[in-house]
This record gives C-alpha cells, sequence and structure tokens, in this order.
C-alpha cells in the first residue's frame, strides 16, 4: 500500500497546536500563585506541553496541508489536546487516592473538558478536596474546546488560515459551514470574539449578583469558573450541586446564556451589523425556540402536576410551585438540549415520564455553528423534509421537489450528508450503548436499560450527564476501564461530528 497522506504535516501542525495551547495553562498557573496551590503542577506541565509541541513540530520544516491531512490534524489535534490536558490532573493526583491518578480517569476527565461533555469521574467536586488552579483548568478546558480549538489556531496563525475553510467545515459542529467574511481567518476572529463577548457579560452579571447580595457564594472565582462552562456548553462547575448551589436568581441569569450557546454564532455577527431580522428569518433558530418552548412547557406541566420529585425535592414551596415548576423545567431542557448539562434539580430521581421529556431534548441538540452537541436542529429539519418528499413521491412518482429550508434549495450532497452522519450516530449509538450495558456487568456499577441508553448519548452528544448513578451530582467513576475508554472515544468522535474520526480508519483515506 502506497500512503498518500503527508502524516509529518498533520503532525507537525498539532505540535504548533500543543505549543500554543501551553499559553492556556498560564491560567491555572496564574490562579495556583495566588492561592498557592498547585504551582510545579502547572509549571511542569506548560514546560511539558512546550517540549511535544516543538519536538512535533520539528517533523516537517515546510508542512503543506491538503484535504486528507486537514482531517488528519483536526483529528490529532483534539486527541493530542486531550492528553496534554491530562496531564496536571495525574500530576496534582499523584501519591494520593485521587481517581484522577489514574491515566484513563485523567485522559477522560480532560477529553470530557475539551469535547464541553462535562461527564466527570471526580468525587467530592469541590475546591476544598482539590486545588483552585485544578478546578480552573477543568472549567478553561471547555471554554477552549467550545468554539473550537482549530478554529482559534486559524483566528492566530497565518500558516493555518490557508487552509482554514477545510479545517473548519472538519471541525465545526452542523453540516456546512457559514463564511461571514471574504477571508477564514476573519470569520474565525469574529466567532471568537463574539464567544467571548458573551462570557464576559455573563461572568459580569454573575458576579454583580453576588456584589448586591442575590447570590452570596457566587464569588468571582465562582463567576468566572461558571462563565467558562456555560457558552461552550460544558458543564463543569467546581460545585458539587452545579447550579442547584445557587440561588433561583442567577438559574433564571444563566437560562438565556445557555440558549445563546445553542444559537447558530453567525445569527450574532448579522445583529451586530444592523441585520436582527437575520434571527426571526432563520429556519434553524425558529425550530430550535419552538422545540425549547414545547419541551420546556411539557416537562413544567409534569413537575407543577407533581409527576416528578416532591416539590421539596425542586426546591419549592407550596406558594412558589408554579416558578419552581417552569424554572426547573425550562433549565432543564435548554441544559440537556444544547449539551450543557448543568442542573438546578438531580433529574436522575424524578419519574419516568419526565426521563422520556428530558432524553428526547439530549437527542435534539443545538444548531449548526454554535457550541451545542446532539445530532442539530438542521439536521432534524432536513429529515423532515426528506419524510415529507417521500410520502408526496410515493403518491407522485413523477413529481420533482427539491429540499427547501428558508427559501433556499438544500443541495442533494447535503442531504445525503446529513442522513449519512443521522445514521452513522444513531448506529454508534446503539452499539455503544449494548456494549457499555453488557460491560457494566463487570464493574461495580448497576445500570437500567435507560441508563445505558443516557450514557451512550450523554458521551457522544457531549451531554454530561445521565441518569441513575449517572446524574447531575453522581458520575462515572465506578465504569470499568473498557467502559470509560469507549466513551472518552465517544465525546472524540460526537465533538468531531463522526466523519473526520471514523474516516482515519478506512484503507481508502491512506490509500493513493
Amino acid at each position: 500500500m502506497h500512503i498518500r497522506v503527508d502524516w509529518r504535516a498533520s503532525v507537525s501542525f498539532t505540535g504548533t497546536v500543543l505549543k500554543y495551547i501551553a499559553l492556556g495553562l498560564v491560567v491555572p498557573l496564574a490562579v495556583a500563585i495566588v492561592y498557592q496551590e498547585d504551582i510545579l503542577v502547572f509549571a511542569a506541565t506548560i514546560a511539558i506541553t512546550v517540549a511535544i509541541g516543538f519536538s512535533l513540530e520539528r517533523l516537517d520544516s515546510d508542512p503543506e496541508l491538503r484535504s486528507r491531512e486537514a482531517i488528519l490534524l483536526v483529528a490529532l489535534a483534539w486527541l493530542a489536546v486531550a492528553f496534554v490536558g491530562a496531564i496536571p490532573y495525574m500530576l496534582a493526583g499523584y501519591g494520593t487516592e485521587s481517581a484522577l491518578a489514574h491515566p484513563v480517569n485523567a485522559l477522560f476527565e480532560s477529553m470530557s473538558g475539551f469535547t464541553t461533555t462535562g461527564a466527570t469521574v471526580m468525587s467530592d467536586i469541590s475546591t476544598d478536596h482539590h486545588s483552585h488552579a485544578i478546578m480552573m483548568w477543568r472549567q478553561l478546558t471547555q471554554w477552549l474546546g467550545g468554539m473550537g480549538i482549530i478554529v482559534l489556531m486559524i483566528a492566530i496563525l497565518p500558516e493555518l488560515a490557508v487552509n482554514g475553510a477545510q479545517l473548519i467545515r472538519f471541525e465545526a459542529p452542523g453540516p456546512e459551514l457559514q463564511k461571514l467574511t471574504p477571508k477564514i481567518a476573519e470569520t474565525a476572529r469574529i466567532l471568537w470574539l463574539v464567544y467571548f463577548g458573551f462570557t464576559i457579560v455573563l461572568i459580569g452579571l454573575l458576579y454583580g449578583l453576588h456584589l448586591v447580595g442575590l447570590a452570596p457564594n457566587m464569588h468571582f472565582y465562582n463567576a468566572v469558573a461558571h462563565g467558562f462552562s456555560t457558552l461552550p456548553t460544558g458543564g463543569f462547575s467546581p460545585e458539587a450541586n452545579s447550579i442547584a448551589a445557587f440561588s433561583a436568581v442567577v438559574q433564571w441569569v444563566i437560562i438565556p446564556f445557555m440558549v445563546v450557546a445553542g444559537v447558530n454564532y453567525a445569527l450574532f455577527w448579522y445583529v451586530l451589523h444592523g441585520e436582527p431580522r437575520r434571527f426571526l428569518q432563520n429556519t434553524e433558530f425558529r425550530g430550535y425556540a419552538g422545540a425549547i418552548a414545547v419541551l420546556a412547557a411539557v416537562l413544567s406541566a409534569l413537575l407543577y402536576g407533581g409527576g416528578a420529585p416532591a416539590l421539596g425535592a425542586l426546591g419549592g414551596t407550596t406558594e412558589g410551585v408554579g416558578e419552581s415548576a417552569l424554572r426547573h423545567g425550562l433549565f432543564q431542557i435548554v441544559s440537556l438540549m444544547n449539551s450543557t448539562g448543568f442542573a438546578t434539580s438531580d433529574f436522575a430521581e424524578w419519574d419516568g415520564t419526565a426521563q422520556i421529556v428530558l432524553l428526547t431534548a439530549m437527542f435534539i441538540g443545538g444548531s449548526a455553528g454554535s457550541t451545542g452537541g446532539g445530532i442539530k436542529i438542521i439536521r432534524w429539519l432536513v429529515i423532515w423534509k426528506v419524510a415529507q418528499r417521500e410520502l408526496l413521491t410515493a403518491a407522485h412518482p413523477d413529481a420533482v421537489r427539491p429540499i427547501r429550508l428558508g427559501g433556499y434549495v438544500v443541495d442533494e450532497d447535503v442531504i445525503r450528508g446529513v442522513l449519512g452522519f443521522t445514521l452513522l450516530y444513531l448506529l454508534i449509538f446503539v452499539v455503544a450503548t449494548v456494549f457499555i450495558a453488557v460491560d457494566s456487568t463487570r464493574g461495580d456499577i448497576s445500570l437500567s436499560a435507560i441508563d445505558a441508553i443516557s450514557a451512550s448519548i450523554a458521551t457522544i452528544g457531549n451531554i454530561g450527564p445521565g441518569f441513575g448513578e449517572l446524574g447531575p451530582f453522581g458520575g462515572y467513576r465506578d465504569f470499568t476501564t473498557t467502559s470509560k475508554l469507549v466513551m472518552i472515544f465517544l465525546m472524540w468522535v460526537g465533538r468531531l461530528e463522526i466523519i473526520p474520526v471514523l474516516v482515519l480508519f478506512t484503507g481508502a483515506f491512506w490509500k493513493r
């Protein structure tokens, strides 16, 4: 077999990515210095990351990226970043009973962070048991991965901007890339600036609530930590009880930012340029908002009617049951539909009907071009249109009916891509569900059918929490090593929309 892919070029650029990721480690190093915790851990990690980056970069003095090299770069970069991100966890946990001292657990936590999944193997989640620096690194990995590591590199590295369109196409969530400006590097910078802007606004609002006495435990550290995990739809929190640890007003403030995180970021660029009508005219946004409204109404009605836990478990009183049911229902639908994974209540204890509604939300996903995970609204809209067309042509075989969304004809190649992606997604989900269910019998965890389903969809959909012991106040620590490795793969393949990873395992990719 004659290898066609110039793997040295892809590995060389992967080294460049790692070299710049080392800059991100300066943030937890600064936190470590402030709190005098784990300074050597992050100093050593920066040194190791820079050394690996420079070493890989030297493999090719003049790397050139074509289509296949771009695919390989995207897949390798995300895998390499997850491995490097695991180093602080292992160093900090060395010689202790921390679960993160185990390499597979550390890689699980790192991959979960960078892919904005929010699934965790940590126990005793708090800054009382783990250093402030480690917990901030955990949050920062989600923020770095949210808009896309490769998108960030394209925004700052001119050598990657040359092939930027291909790279973003393989990394960005959704079936198509919306180019906002003639230069792809400028588009990448715009997306990151919008993302950064929303993050700063949320941090300011959360800390402002603390200053006026409406959120006593939302101090500056927590405000930054939750800003770093809300906009990337991550779900990690330095609080064991997630957003349930904060007041109702904090929960209401976070809801609209979770909604924003699931919207195509290109729409905000149009708003800034005086085209606010783009929001209402956008078919995907209307579908996204409509799905949230319907599912939130159904879930809130179930909570109000007592179909889920008792009022006390919801944090409500007899007088405030309406507000409590609406808040918890809306919060959980938004959180799970766009794959954030935050929680205001332990929905793993809710009844079957409420959990089915939540499971439905998990399968829908956010918008293309957002930081949300899942299958994505736009794909479901295309599938619905295709189903309608098939029914029409069954009755009228000679009819020619193109698929239209928002007044535009959808190319047949895009339609085939949507159908192929969805089929692969569901196939991997089913196989993983069966594997996790069978493999759990070898471990210390007991899974029901819905628990195994939720474990599979929560990892491939980059959602995080599931049901049963995997609930928002539980975790994945008790799974076997093999199950964790499978779920690490699911998080990786789910974040990169399956194709850029699976194609690497085909002979056709490597042959001339």
